[in-house]
């Protein structure tokens, strides 16, 4: 089917990545509603920005906003995607007034908000048997007083994310690495000095570098039951600020998929009644030969065009399941591919695993390489333009922010 129309919430790399997912299955040109118009999707040949809407994130300018699209686009079928956090939760909580005007999967809020906020997740990771970080959390008000029942180093990120994306405040990082008290009595202080008055969450340091990490991207479908599961390794990460967490180069391949740990997760999502997109970022601890879970997302990976790249696209799987209603089984990615949204080059600066290395320039030369925000299908003066300046950008910020997790630029 292709005479749809895809509606996707927000205008990041994120939505880029899903337009041209869309566009590279079904030709289509996808539409966005956001709050602002981002770098990511300007000059777009695959997704224009339909509408902006400064307070898309008020409950009742997110309703009436998209219904009002809808009745001006009656034309053809409207498939609705989040592509954020904070769009999930409204698309949960105003699923039924949206469901005549649109297709989606996403499930009532409650169920976003038990695995969304970060210590619910870990309680939800408690009542299913998967690991996770030691953890503790601290609160507006013990944060001077708080006792943590593991050593330095330690980790400090936000247990809401969307309340934390909205605070401001100096030297302000996604999320920080505190090596002593000191550190960690500044860090705090600065985040509870600002808007940001939700829990957050302390954790043990895991050990090893960035390619330790695992990304897992699942679809789910109106059943409930797991239909795509794809588990990429990431090489590198982003270092600035805003970035840390967020993946540079994810390389996909065979090798990488842990039977036990997709059924584990599968059983999971399945379990909780999950519904549509997630993303999960874990680590594998050498210490304990297990993979400890730190986060998950209600929706797809702000690099799960991984997925797309590797011969899986996320749009077939979405619309077979809410527009085309077909039988679908469960897949397990297994391709081999390397997606990047950094230079290649800053991959052979940073990336330290000379086996790993190889691994990426073999796919590279074999053509196997996708980059995140360059479509030769989407090529014009002005894209080309920012996109050499923005890949010429990542060595600099690299260079600027590598390893800086602490409270200083």
């Amino acid at each position: 089917m292709t005479d749809f129309l895809p509606v996707l919430l927000g205008s990041d790399a994120n939505v880029y990545g899903m337009a041209r997912s869309f566009y590279q299955q079904y030709g289509v040109t996808s539409a966005a509603i956001c709050k602002a118009r981002l770098v990511a999707t300007a000059n777009s040949k695959l997704v224009r920005i339909a509408v902006v809407e400064p307070s898309l994130e008020d409950d009742a300018v997110f309703e009436k906003t998209l219904i009002e699209f809808a009745k001006t686009n009656p034309g053809k079928p409207l498939v609705l995607v989040s592509c954020a956090d904070g769009y999930t939760i409204l698309l949960g909580r105003h699923r039924e007034a949206l469901r005549p005007y649109y297709h989606f999967a996403c499930p009532p809020v409650e169920t976003v908000l038990s695995l969304d906020i970060k210590d619910n997740f870990y309680k939800a990771c408690e009542a299913h048997g998967l690991s996770y970080p030691k953890t503790a959390t601290c609160t507006a008000d013990n944060y001077r007083s708080i006792t943590l029942p593991f050593d330095f180093p330690v980790i400090i990120k936000a247990s809401n994310s969307m309340a934390y994306w909205n605070c401001t405040f100096p030297h302000k990082k996604k999320v920080f690495l505190a090596h002593d008290k000191a550190e960690f009595d500044a860090i705090t202080a600065a985040i509870y000095g600002s808007s940001y008055q939700d829990d957050l969450i302390l954790q043990e340091y895991i050990p090893g570098d960035d390619s330790c990490m695992r990304v897992l991207n699942a679809y789910c479908g109106l059943d409930h039951k797991v239909k795509l599961l794809a588990l990429g390794r990431p090489l590198l990460e982003e270092q600035t600020p805003e970035g840390i967490g967020n993946y540079a180069a994810i390389l996909s391949a065979p090798e990488v998929n842990d039977a036990a740990l997709l059924e584990r997760m599968c059983a999971f999502l399945e379990d909780v009644q999950w519904e549509g997109f997630a993303n999960f970022d874990m680590k594998y601890d050498p210490r304990t030969g297990e993979y400890k879970l730190f986060e998950m997302n209600p929706r797809q990976g702000r690099s799960s065009y991984f997925v797309t790249a590797a011969g899986y696209n996320l749009a077939k799987w979405l619309v077979e399941d809410v527009l085309e209603h077909k039988e679908q089984g469960l897949t397990i990615a297994d391709s081999e591919s390397l997606w990047m949204i950094a230079p290649y080059g800053v991959l052979l600066l940073y990336l330290k695993d000379k086996s790993l290395l190889a691994q990426a320039a073999r796919l590279k030369q074999q053509g196997r390489c996708a980059h995140q925000l360059f479509c030769k299908e989407d090529f014009s003066m002005k894209r080309w333009l920012w996109y050499l300046r923005s890949q010429l950008n990542y060595y600099r910020k690299t260079a600027r922010y590598y390893g800086n997790k602490g409270l200083k630029d």
